[in-house]
């Protein structure tokens, strides 16, 4: 597989390191509730595109909280890989996961994580030193505990070979192309809930230029988007 190929929605896993409120609080490369909407986009991203999705924690119970119930709102039914080790890619729980994604051909993992440069860093060159897996990095739904480490631990994993993306790019990766209809009314309606200007931007061309009586209103009609 080759990094020249695009994400699909059949190539393609995720996983959420450790998105607790204790490591939250220690982020300061990204404004935290910018970091939650984020991630929270790309959960809901990998659930309307039924991407198989591995949510991993860490000590919980004796330091970082339950996961964002936001996150959790979404995979309900997901089941939450804890461990002690601050590399996932050393618990076997979630090697296992991964590797029933792969066997399906999904060897793009993607990640979000935090922080940047500990549990993101080491899990990326982990899993591409043992295998033929390739990692694409959710630079905007992961945090670091400074500016400078969440950039540097980007530098370091995209010299290794990870692939630096961020949420939105993946969502309209697999979305593609706008005449999947299956998908594209969820999409949309993703894009005006996290998109910011982008969704202001979608909701503008609705009731200006389609003359839609307005988001709460038009009912998941189709409409030309605003061109990505």
């Amino acid at each position: 597989m080759s990094k020249l190929e695009v994400l699909t929605p059949q190539n393609s896993q995720l996983i959420f390191i450790d998105h607790q409120p204790q490591m939250a609080f220690g982020v300061q490369s990204i404004d935290r509730q910018t970091l939650k909407n984020n991630t929270v986009g790309l959960a809901k991203a990998a659930r309307i595109f039924d991407i198989p999705t591995t949510i991993t924690t860490v000590e919980t119970e004796s330091f970082s909280g339950h996961t964002y119930p936001e996150l959790l709102d979404v995979f309900p039914e997901t089941p939450l890989l804890e461990r002690t080790s601050m590399n996932s890619w050393d618990d076997q729980k979630v090697r296992d996961a991964l590797a029933k994604g792969a066997a399906e051909g999904r060897k793009k993992i993607v990640v979000s994580g935090l922080w940047t440069e500990v549990c993101n860093l080491t899990f990326a060159l982990s899993a591409l030193n043992d295998t033929d897996y390739e990692i694409y990095m959710v630079a905007d739904a992961s945090g670091g505990t400074t500016a400078e480490a969440h950039k540097y631990a980007m530098d370091r994993m995209v010299q290794a070979g990870v692939v630096p993306v961020t949420w939105q790019q993946v969502l309209l990766e697999w979305q593609r192309d706008w005449a999947r209809k299956d998908t594209y009314d969820a999409t949309i309606a993703l894009v005006q809930e996290h998109s910011g200007a982008y969704g202001m931007g979608v909701d503008y061309a609705y009731t200006m230029v389609h003359k839609a009586p307005g988001r709460s209103s038009h009912g998941g009609e189709t409409m030309a988007p605003v061109p990505a």
